[in-house]
C-alpha cells in the first residue's frame, strides 16, 4: 500500500472546496489545504470536511505548495499529488494519476487536461496559447515531450525533494517540469477531464494575473536553460 498525500492551495475557494474534498478518493491518506490568506470561509469549510487545514499568510501558489511540502516532511508519504480548489480538476481521477507511479512506469505524472475531455470554455485562449508555447519551447530547449501545464498531478515523494522546488508564485508548474526533464525523471501524462472553475481565476481571470503569469514561465524556461541547476 502507497501512502498518498494530496495538496490543495485554496485562496477564496469557499463555494468549492467542499466539492473537492468529497471528491478525492477514498485511498488517499491526507488531504491538505493550505489556505492562502483567504478572507472568506474556505478553511472552516474545509476542517468541516476533514482536512487538515494549514495557513500560509503569503499569497502566491508556490508559496501554499511548499507550505504543505514542509508539513509532510514530518511525516513523509509516497506519493504527492497536487491539483487546484477550485472544482475544474476531477479529483476523482486521482486514481488514475497515481497509477504510473504505484505500477512503476514512471515517477512523475501530469494530468493532461485533453480537447476532448475538458468542458468547452474551461480554458480561456490565453491559457491554450501559453501551454502551447511554453510546451513547444520545452520541446524545443529540453527535449520534452510535455503537452500540458496542468496543476493536477503527481510525483514520488524522494523525486519531490530532488527538485529543490523554490517557486513562489506562477512559475510552480513549468519549475517542476523543468526540473523533472533536467533530472531525467521519467515522467507521463494521463488524459483527465477538465471543467469550468466555480468562481473566478485569481490568474487567467485577470489581464494582469494572466501577464505575469505568463511572463514567470517564458522567464523560467529561459533563465533555467542557462543555469547550472543539476
Amino acid at each position: 500500500m502507497n501512502k498518498i498525500a494530496v495538496i490543495i492551495p485554496a485562496f477564496n475557494e469557499a463555494l468549492s472546496i467542499g466539492y473537492v474534498i468529497e471528491a478525492v478518493p477514498n485511498q488517499v491518506h491526507e488531504i491538505i489545504i493550505v489556505d492562502n490568506n483567504s478572507t472568506d470561509i474556505t478553511k472552516d469549510i474545509a476542517k468541516d470536511k476533514g482536512a487538515t487545514v494549514l495557513f500560509e499568510p503569503k499569497k502566491g501558489y508556490g508559496h501554499a505548495c511548499l507550505k504543505g511540502i514542509d508539513y509532510l516532511a514530518k511525516d513523509p508519504p509516497d506519493i504527492v499529488v497536487f491539483l487546484d480548489g477550485d472544482y475544474s480538476d476531477f479529483p476523482e481521477d486521482l486514481v488514475s494519476i497515481i497509477a504510473p507511479i504505484v505500477n512503476k512506469d514512471a515517477r512523475f505524472v501530469i494530468g493532461n487536461r485533453a480537447k476532448n475531455l475538458r468542458e468547452k470554455g474551461s480554458l480561456t485562449p490565453q491559457q491554450i496559447f501559453g501551454n502551447a508555447l511554453a510546451c513547444f519551447l520545452m520541446r524545443i530547449l529540453y527535449k520534452g515531450t510535455f503537452t500540458d501545464l496542468g496543476p493536477f498531478r503527481a510525483i514520488g515523494w524522494e523525486d519531490l525533494l530532488l527538485l529543490e522546488m523554490q517557486d513562489k508564485t506562477y512559475g510552480w508548474t513549468i519549475e517542476m517540469q523543468l526540473k523533472v526533464l533536467r533530472k531525467k525523471i521519467p515522467y507521463i501524462e494521463i488524459p483527465v477531464r477538465y471543467r469550468k472553475r466555480i468562481g473566478v481565476s485569481k490568474v487567467s481571470g485577470t489581464i494582469t494575473g494572466t501577464l505575469m503569469a505568463g511572463c514567470k514561465i517564458l522567464t523560467w524556461i529561459g533563465k533555467f536553460y542557462f543555469s547550472k541547476w543539476k
